[in-house]
């Protein structure tokens, strides 16, 4: 074939190429701009991810890190170290971790009936082990949930502990709007009426004697609360919305309960210097 004749073919092949990439490109059709965004952002999975977790503590391991408890099994009613690190994947000890709420680490205990609730701040040693002592007073299974910040994300791991001897499990009380802290103060709770899946503004009005209390600041907001779902245990993420003021004194804290049921509310706030527990139940309906 002369070298005209060449040149010819070729150019009939690509004007035959490009004809057919033009037909598919009409067939499929120009990416909408909704979908060109998402490709560029991520979309409503980048949103989930930037939004905090409604339930967290579910799994011993999450998100590339593993709780590792030294001792699983305790002895009821004496005080005795108890000792835990966070690995990651490799099972190399993490040692750095941000401030939340004041504290590098929170370690809620609580059994599995939702009773002996502790919530505690453990010492990280110079290895990157965690440490506190504990007294668990009734025998029984324990959640271990460990509630810590790194890398600018919140992660609640969870472990159960075995402490010896038989379980008289309780049921978990009724709801009821009020309830008495363990230093006798009055707690009332409005819980608003928001279902599953909608964002609740819980408030908290704290009375002694008949009067108004203004709490004092603790861990860095007018109180704490700990939210957990009744038979899984699951953590729930809360945050303060407001800490009371003297012509206000209440206390308000957001959650989102995921789904219908049960869930066991741990108010804890300062007074007078002394930090003071009460427990309410909360269930949601649709």
């Amino acid at each position: 074939m002369s070298t005209a004749g060449r040149l010819a073919a070729f150019a009939a092949l690509l004007a035959l190429l490009f004809g057919g990439g033009a037909l598919a490109g009409a067939a499929i059709g120009p990416a909408p701009a909704g979908d060109e965004e998402a490709a560029v952002h991520g979309g409503a999975e980048d949103a989930a991810h930037s939004a905090p977790d409604p339930v967290r503590g579910l799994g011993v391991a999450a998100n590339g890190l593993r709780l590792a408890v030294a001792d699983t099994e305790l002895r009821r009613g004496r005080p005795q170290p108890l000792e835990f690190r966070i690995v990651d994947e490799r099972g190399r000890t993490v040692r750095d971790f941000e401030e939340e709420h004041t504290k590098r680490m929170h370690l809620i205990l609580a059994r599995r009936d939702l009773t002996g609730f502790q919530h505690l701040h453990p010492d990280q040693r110079a290895d990157g082990t965690w440490t506190t002592e504990v007294t668990l007073r009734e025998p029984g299974s324990y959640r271990l949930l460990a509630d810590f910040a790194r890398g600018g994300e919140a992660h609640t791991l969870a472990s159960d502990l075995r402490v010896d001897g038989r379980a008289d499990l309780r049921p978990l009380p009724a709801a009821a709007a009020t309830a008495v802290s363990d230093g006798g103060y009055d707690v009332a709770l409005d819980p608003g009426a928001a279902g599953p899946g909608e964002e609740a503004d819980l408030r908290f009005t704290i009375t002694r004697g008949g009067t108004p209390v203004r709490t004092e600041p603790y861990l860095g907001a007018g109180g704490h609360l700990v939210a957990l779902r009744e038979g899984d245990l699951a953590f729930l993420h809360v945050h303060p919305t407001a800490q009371g003021t003297a012509t206000d004194p209440a206390v308000v804290f957001g959650a989102t309960f995921p789904t219908e049921g049960r869930y066991r509310l741990f108010l804890q706030f300062q007074h007078e210097g002394r930090v003071h527990t009460v427990a309410f139940t909360h269930e949601v309906c649709r």
